[in-house]
């Protein structure tokens, strides 16, 4: 079944039957987020009820704060579409603006989970907070599910398998992305870290130059991978290729511009303004400077070996 999408609270005519719900920015989809989801549509199984999630969007950082945004892990379409792929039946993407932010904790619980949206179960992490000035928490969320006939549950921190025991957190994630840990920031979102876009002409260079004709996109507000070379898969359509990407500024031309290219391995045809998913499996090397084209093509050929090996076992 569809998951059903709405983006306002306007659209939603009459409360859901013993609705389970969750409520987070969800950046990322990780697999935190996915623990909580997962218990979701075990409430809402039980209850032969709704299993819902509530997001935002935009991000309310990047409404709250004038500077010091943190790029996002997924952007919006991408996040609808991994949410629904972990069996929610209704996705709330509720626009944030700061007066939405004023919203008093207790006026929120009343008025838009229980009167409008029918809670039953409230599924959050043990450090949720909302609400003006994030006065709601999950001490005072227990005595209004008390007081407004709803359960709260509590789902606990999934947590890295490592002797630190460290949290899945989308600030962790963020932190591995942009140190080229692709590998282990697999780990914590629980598939490749991935970005996408419409192939925009580049600078003709690759195919005709270098022998590796590449597809070239442009980042918007994502996080962007550290620079470097990388072995990638390539979504194109329903159909998966294998990669090799070159985030940076290409220093060998001295082209002082950043550019995603990404040569599709065993591809050929046009893929001009057609969107393409890029799935970042493995750093294989920093960006350098070569002493002419002769070397710049030849470490190409060993990136596209080294990167084969490596996705033969993607």
């Amino acid at each position: 079944m569809t998951m059903r999408v709405f983006d306002h609270l306007d659209q939603i005519i009459e409360p859901f039957f013993n609705a389970a719900i969750t409520i987070g920015n969800f950046d990322g989809v990780h697999v935190g987020h996915q623990a909580l989801f997962s218990r979701v549509i075990e409430k809402a199984r039980a209850m032969n009820g709704v299993a819902a999630a509530m997001t935002f969007d935009p991000h309310p950082l990047r409404v709250l704060r004038d500077s010091n945004r943190p790029p996002l892990i997924t952007l919006h379409e991408q996040k609808v579409e991994l949410i629904e792929a972990c069996g929610l039946d209704v996705l709330i993407s509720l626009p944030f603006t700061r007066e939405f932010s004023a919203t008093r904790a207790r006026d929120f619980v009343e008025q838009v989970l229980v009167r409008h949206l029918g809670v039953k179960a409230l599924v959050v992490g043990p450090d949720y907070s909302f609400g003006r000035g994030r006065e709601g928490n999950v001490d005072s969320l227990g005595r209004m599910a008390e007081e407004m006939d709803f359960e709260l549950v509590v789902v606990p921190w999934v947590e890295i398998s490592d002797p630190q025991g460290e949290r899945i957190s989308s600030t962790r994630i963020r932190e591995l992305v942009a140190e080229g840990r692709a590998g282990e920031a697999r780990r914590l979102l629980g598939r490749f870290y991935q970005v996408r876009g419409e192939v925009e002409k580049g600078r003709d260079r690759g195919g005709k130059l270098l022998g590796f004709p590449t597809a070239n996109i442009r980042l918007s507000d994502e996080l962007c991978p550290k620079g470097g070379v990388y072995a990638v898969t390539v979504k194109i359509g329903d159909e998966l290729h294998q990669g090799v990407a070159n985030i940076g500024y290409s220093p060998t031309f001295d082209d002082h511009e950043f550019t995603v290219e990404v040569h599709i391995l065993d591809f050929s045809g046009d893929l001009y303004g057609k969107k393409i998913k890029v799935n970042f499996v493995k750093r294989l090397r920093g960006e350098r400077k070569f002493d002419g084209i002769a070397s710049l093509i030849a470490q190409i050929q060993k990136d596209v070996e080294e990167a084969r090996g490596i996705l033969a076992f993607a």
